[in-house]
């Protein structure tokens, strides 16, 4: 776990529960009591007002009116934020994804334009559909977190994607492709990559993926992923939504 993640964390715990101990903190996180004090130090000099109650039962208390407003994601958390979205209308049956919507519009509407540009790039990646009936969903596993911030780098720095792939069969290979698009049907997610070797463009479901690298130097052009009808892209998808959001 990263240090920003890990506070990000403690902040997210404070700010629900109004107070926690040191040891709350430390196992909520999975870190050491020394770990978070460091981290309570650290969240104090860049403005957090964080506040020690004395005495048994006391703890940390974070002042809400210190909490920062303005919205500073990477490219790569603002594109997570945009795919779970997505995928909530996707799924079709899931409460609240409409309020899930309007929070997301006022995050957009305060991300700087170089965030913005960047995101745009992949939403033109990001391609939505529905599960066929028939596909078998019981071995469906969870994704590797290192790999959206992988695809985001290699994706806008035009370079391949190394990783190891286990088919459905259990085989293990090492692939290296363009990544050239995120296919989504929910539960399933794929990567879309060129494979040179092949001469062709392969789906790979992405809770298969392991070990992603940005293969440096490795160069790659945009090219035009046929989809089938029924699949669309995620600014267009589903109809009517482009008009409500800042970025699509």
């Amino acid at each position: 776990m990263s240090v920003r993640v890990r506070q990000d964390a403690i902040v997210r715990c404070l700010r629900r529960r109004g107070s926690m101990t040191v040891g709350a903190l430390a196992d909520e996180v999975g870190v050491s009591r020394r770990t978070v004090l460091r981290d309570v130090r650290s969240l104090r000099d860049q403005g957090f007002v964080i506040g020690s109650e004395p005495g048994r039962g006391g703890g940390l208390r974070l002042d809400p009116l210190s909490v920062q407003t303005t919205a500073k994601l990477t490219v790569t958390e603002a594109f997570a934020l945009l795919i779970s979205v997505a995928s909530m209308r996707a799924a079709g049956n899931l409460p609240f994804s409409g309020y899930a919507d309007a929070g997301l519009a006022k995050i957009e509407r305060a991300l700087p334009p170089e965030t913005v540009r960047d995101l745009r790039r992949l939403l033109d990646s990001l391609h939505i559909g529905q599960v066929s009936p028939h596909q078998d969903l019981s071995g469906v596993g969870a994704i590797n977190p290192d790999l959206l911030p992988a695809f985001e780098t290699a994706f806008l720095g035009r370079s391949r994607l190394s990783f190891e792939y286990c088919d459905a069969g259990g085989r293990l290979t090492r692939r290296d492709v363009e990544p050239q698009a995120l296919l989504i049907l929910p539960p399933i997610w794929y990567l879309v990559g060129w494979d040179p070797t092949r001469d062709g463009f392969r789906h790979f479901r992405m809770d298969r993926i392991r070990a992603p690298e940005p293969v440096e130097g490795a160069k790659f052009r945009p090219r035009r992923v046929p989809f089938d009808e029924d699949v669309c892209p995620y600014r267009d998808w589903p109809p009517g939504l482009g008009a409500d959001s800042a970025l699509h």
